[in-house]
């Protein structure tokens, strides 16, 4: 069985997504090259999966320079974060938003992420995936974006397979560059979009409502997916509001619904679909045209602890230009903002305390990561 890896987007979110992968390094048999014949991101998942397929070496090394660059980054590695460099680009906002002639003519965003794309480019090695595909190491990478004319969902893989189109969403077989990947991380407003082949794109997460879809386009048969879901299956205490929300929490709710809600809701579709064929034999499927009604066994990994909870004890960690923009419209711990915080928080001690996070909680499903993997766990090697 083909198995895939699905990296959903969540900005500095994705750094529980390498913990994880750092626990499945250390599972699975020291020789493994490369557990993933298919790899997805989106966001900043897709930093994630290249990173992984854009580099040489066995997955354990992969992952552990992959862990380091996580432990070290900083803000200011990923977004402008002078004064000089924020109070611009807002004012180029604000005049967009006055204007609409003035954001025709110029890609206008709240942060000015160049410095990620030197950080990308300089990681980066995209010549390997032709080379890992060629050696049948891969067979597929993919990254997702969205197309801000159409408002669908781009998929851009690169593999053998065949393009594929359904309701709003496609998938185009491309050689994958830098482009690509600045697209899938521009969240709308925050970083400006990335042009490719004369339009522009944006962040994948905000219009992909099938996640797991692509992966299974690419001939997975099994997934392995790893969340930055806020413990939503968390009962929440029926407290009355003491304020009206405010904007940072409006805001919150606008970037969990793109980066995370439509996997939890994409899962548990996956789920019912499987109760649904395990009920009929592969004869009955047949018979009534529903062959490709198929189980598709699948293990997802989210925190067991509350990311909104660790980013307010970080917020002090951020850029002062950040917070104080934070600070203006309520993303704060008082505001009930902070989810909002914790997509820019790329600084040492919360990336550190994610990585930390991912990794117990793999460890702690070792017996599903061996049984997804069909490992003995009397003799792994």
């Amino acid at each position: 069985m083909t198995a895939g890896l699905i990296l959903s987007g969540g900005g500095a979110r994705a750094a529980y997504q390498v913990g994880v992968l750092k626990a499945l390094a250390e599972i699975l048999p020291q020789r493994t090259h490369n557990p993933f014949p298919v790899i997805c991101g989106t966001s900043a998942g897709a930093i994630n999966a290249i990173a992984l397929a854009g580099r040489p070496g066995p997955f354990a090394l992969r992952v552990k320079k992959l862990e380091r660059i996580w432990r070290e980054i900083n803000s200011h590695q990923v977004y402008r974060t002078d004064f000089l460099g924020v109070t611009k680009n807002t004012v180029k906002l604000i005049g967009a938003l006055l204007h609409s002639g003035y954001g025709r003519k110029n890609a206008v965003a709240l942060l000015n992420n160049s410095p990620l794309q030197e950080l990308l480019e300089n990681y980066i090695r995209f010549r390997h995936i032709d080379e890992a595909i060629a050696n049948r190491e891969l067979d597929a990478v993919c990254i997702t974006a969205m197309h801000y004319d159409s408002g669908e969902s781009v998929s851009f893989f690169q593999g053998s397979q065949s393009n594929w189109k359904r309701n709003r969403r496609y998938g185009i077989r491309t050689g994958l560059g830098i482009d690509h990947l600045m697209a899938s991380t521009a969240i709308p407003t925050l970083f400006p979009p990335s042009r490719i082949g004369g339009h522009y794109y944006g962040d994948g997460a905000v219009r992909q409502l099938k996640p797991l879809s692509p992966a299974l386009h690419l001939g997975a048969t099994k997934l392995f997916v790893i969340g930055v879901s806020d413990n939503s299956s968390a009962e929440q205490a029926d407290v009355p509001a003491a304020h009206p929300p405010s904007l940072g929490q409006m805001i919150s709710h606008l970037l969990n619904s793109a980066f995370i809600d439509s996997t939890e809701s994409d899962l548990e579709t996956l789920k019912s679909i499987n109760a649904l064929a395990g009920k009929i034999s592969s004869e009955e499927r047949k018979i009534l045209g529903l062959d490709h009604l198929k189980p598709i066994e699948y293990l997802c990994i989210s925190p067991s602890r509350g990311i909104d909870n660790i980013a307010e004890d970080y917020f002090h960690e951020l850029p002062r230009s950040v917070r104080m923009f934070l600070h203006v419209v309520g993303a704060t711990e008082e505001g009930g903002g902070s989810s909002a915080a914790s997509y820019l928080l790329f600084e040492p001690g919360f990336c550190q305390q994610l990585l930390k996070l991912g990794y117990e909680d793999a460890m702690e499903q070792e017996t599903a990561i061996r049984g997804f993997f069909n490992l003995d766990s009397k003799n792994p090697e």
